[in-house]
This record gives structure tokens, C-alpha cells and sequence, in this order.
């Protein structure tokens, strides 16, 4: 179980990196188009239309402004993140759980709850990768693509579905290792690392 454990752990590792990074890369697009936008509205502002028109009309024509497309890609992006981030989210108990109640339950129903929220969280992420899957086969047929940059809306579907699926597995994962905790009364994976409130 150790070794199907470090494996399911180092997907969700890998998903969770690739996520950074594409995060990362959100980041650094909407930064330079602020600081393309601004610096084209300043380009076009009365000051400096009236101190240096031809060095502002210069950089105007240079393409000194917004990325463009720069919203589709987001929002493309940041599906993707989401996805990604769900699988290490799932097999580190990382979700937040309120237990206010919980603490005075005895040990036994705490597992039988831990099982349950697993098993319906395995169930959503399985029902939302099937789903994601089906939307992306209706979007790939319908050839849609972006208003700007126009590729295919397909893509950021597929992307999604990547870290859907892996969120789904870990998913099934989980609730399976805590159905075995539940049966057995032994800890297998330990649920400390989620945010306690």
C-alpha cells in the first residue's frame, strides 16, 4: 500500500508543480499587460502627446500596450490551475474541515465521517471528470475557438481534464484507503496535514 501511496502522492506532486507553473506564467502575463496597458495610456495621454509625440507615437506603433488576448488566456489558464491543484489537495487531506462537533465524537464515527467526505468527494470529482470529458468532445466538434486569439476552446478543456482525472483518481484513492481504515481501524495515511477550524 506504501508504494501505490508514494506513487499516487507523486502524481499529485507533479500535477501540482505543473499548475505552479502555469500559474506562474498567468501571473507574469497579467503583470506585463497592466504595465503594457498603463504605459499605453500614458503614451497616449496629453502630457506626453504634447512633450514627445513622435518617441510616443513610436513606441505606440512598437506594440507597447495590452497582450493581447490576454483575459482568454487566463481564464484558460486558471481552469487548468484549479485542476491541478485538487489532486495533492485530495491525497494530503489538505481541504479545510470544521469539527466542532467531531472532537466529541468517539473515534470510530470520526472514521466512518473522514470515510463518507471522501467518498463523496471521490464521487464529485469523478461525475465532474466525466462531465469536463463530455464537454470537451461537444467543443471539439463545434471547432469553437477564442474571439482573439482564436484557437480552439477544445484545448483548455483537455488541459483541465489532465488535472480532472488525476483529481478524480486521487480521489477514488482516498476514499478507498479510508473505506480500508474504516474496516480495519488501522491509520494508513495520516489526516493531519488538512486546515482544522
Amino acid at each position: 500500500m506504501q508504494r501505490v501511496h508514494r506513487f499516487v502522492l507523486a502524481l499529485a506532486k507533479l500535477m501540482a508543480v505543473l499548475g505552479g507553473a502555469v500559474l506562474t506564467a498567468l501571473i507574469l502575463i497579467i503583470c506585463i499587460s497592466i504595465i503594457g496597458r498603463t504605459t499605453n495610456s500614458f503614451l497616449h495621454s496629453d502630457l506626453i502627446q504634447g512633450i514627445a509625440p513622435g518617441m510616443a507615437q513610436s513606441l505606440i506603433d512598437m506594440g507597447i500596450g495590452a497582450i493581447r488576448g490576454d483575459f482568454e488566456l487566463v481564464e484558460s489558464g486558471m481552469a487548468f490551475c484549479i485542476f491541478a491543484f485538487l489532486p495533492l489537495c485530495q491525497v494530503t487531506s489538505g481541504h479545510a474541515a470544521v469539527d466542532i462537533f467531531t472532537n466529541f465524537l468517539p473515534r470510530g464515527a470520526n472514521r466512518f465521517l473522514i470515510f463518507l467526505a471522501e467518498a463523496l468527494f471521490a464521487t464529485a470529482l469523478v461525475v465532474i471528470a466525466i462531465q469536463l470529458d463530455a464537454g470537451m468532445a461537444r467543443k471539439l466538434r463545434s471547432g469553437e475557438t477564442t474571439l482573439l486569439l482564436q484557437f480552439p476552446v477544445w484545448w483548455s478543456y483537455a488541459a483541465s481534464l489532465v488535472g480532472a482525472v488525476a483529481a478524480a483518481a486521487a480521489g477514488v484513492y482516498m476514499a478507498l484507503v479510508r473505506g480500508i481504515e474504516l474496516l480495519t481501524g488501522r491509520l494508513i495515511v495520516a489526516n493531519a496535514v488538512g486546515a482544522d477550524h
